[in-house]
């Protein structure tokens, strides 16, 4: 029987990680941002709290739990106002696909940095002339003796600075039908021929983008994550994730917003009564709280379904929770910043540094309109438009 309440262990963890980031505050993540760097401190404590590691299996230092504990985490953080962008990919993507499908060697070795936040990993597959189609994706590997080569572009890809690794998405050669198929590699950051130059973005954000460049990386055999057969497979498991992470940072950054604007309403009086007394003030607040709810309530299923071991339920719930949660966040901040009139848009408030932050939500890490897509062709069974 499904349940719509969480248990007792995850409202506890919820609890925790809110104490977390209220210690930190809004104020931490925008001077950081501001200033051009990071939130590393609040980072390192999530990690050492065990709040990062929530869903690496025990036997490699984890909470041993589920996506849908990962995703609280992620949303709680973003309800105080401290958003850490890499769990979308760090925890969520990369330790997923090598939890499932790493060696031995591989698990034992990345697993319980993951674990306790001390290992950073990034996620590089968009690239500048593919967009969202990754059948063009031109990141191609090679063999080189037992190793490989790897060349290509990359971009828009989050946190690399901060990173000691990517996982990155590539393509080689099938040997049987000659067509290029995925395949998926771990490469350090340091690594000679891997270079990376920051994109600059009207976002005020402590997570910065970058281009990535990959020229005649060579690599050993052990770089290789999973099958080199299994490749596509592995990088749609690691997809759902994303999603549901993704709807779980953009919820946390709505409810922050709706917070704010709510206490405003509160007590900001201009006649005799609060403002909050009025409906067009309270009822845009209203309407954002019903659909934040909503999409809350699609990414606890999206992710109940993934934890669960439906991979194909849980792509149409997550593609549905991250269209939900990206329409809901804009919808969330822009009623925040309107209720404080002027002083939405003053940095003393810290609203108007949300307002291209949301914005972001509807395209990454997957465009609404593709979204739109995935719907009417798998849930719909209408013909395929692209």
């Amino acid at each position: 029987m499904t349940s719509f309440t969480e248990t007792e262990e995850r409202q506890a963890l919820r609890r925790a990680v809110a104490e977390l980031g209220r210690k930190y505050g809004h104020e931490y993540t925008l001077k950081a941002a501001r200033a051009g760097g990071h939130t590393p401190e609040l980072w390192d404590e999530a990690g050492r709290l065990g709040y990062l590691g929530v869903n690496v299996p025990e036997e490699y230092g984890g909470g041993g739990g589920g996506i849908g504990d990962l995703a609280a985490v992620c949303e709680e953080l973003g309800a105080t106002g401290t958003g850490l962008l890499q769990m979308v990919v760090s925890p969520a993507i990369c330790a997923t696909i090598i939890a499932r499908f790493g060696t031995a060697e591989q698990k034992g070795r990345w697993l319980p940095g993951f674990a306790d936040g001390s290992l950073r990993m990034a996620f590089a597959i968009t690239e500048p002339d593919a967009g969202s189609n990754s059948h063009r994706l031109t990141t191609t590997a090679r063999r080189d003796g037992d190793g490989w080569v790897l060349n290509g572009r990359k971009v828009y890809i989050s946190c690399v600075d901060e990173s000691h690794s990517v996982l990155v998405v590539g393509r080689t050669e099938d040997a049987k039908t000659g067509k290029l198929k995925p395949v998926l590699f771990v490469v350090p950051t340091d690594t000679p021929g891997f270079s990376y130059h920051r994109i600059e973005m009207d976002i005020i954000a402590p997570d910065d983008q970058f281009q990535v460049f990959i020229d005649d990386v060579h690599l050993p055999a052990e770089a290789l994550v999973g099958s080199e057969d299994a490749a596509l497979m592995q990088l749609f498991a690691g997809l759902n994730p994303e999603r549901i992470m993704a709807a779980s940072y953009a919820i946390g950054m709505g409810r922050f917003a709706l917070d704010k604007a709510v206490e405003y309403a509160k007590t900001r009086t201009v006649w005799k009564d609060p403002i909050g007394a009025h409906q067009a003030v309270a009822h845009p607040l209203a309407h954002a709280k019903v659909e934040l709810e909503l999409a809350k309530l699609m990414t606890q299923k999206a992710a109940a379904l993934f934890d669960s071991g439906d991979d194909m339920a849980a792509g149409e719930a997550a593609n549905m929770a991250k269209y939900a949660a990206g329409e809901a966040v804009v919808k969330a901040v822009d009623a925040a910043v309107q209720t404080h009139g002027g002083n939405g848009l003053a940095s003393e408030y810290g609203l108007g540094a949300l307002v291209a932050a949301s914005r972001l939500s509807r395209i990454a890490p997957v465009s609404r309109e593709m979204i739109l897509n995935f719907i009417s062709q798998f849930s719909l069974g209408l013909p395929k438009s692209y």
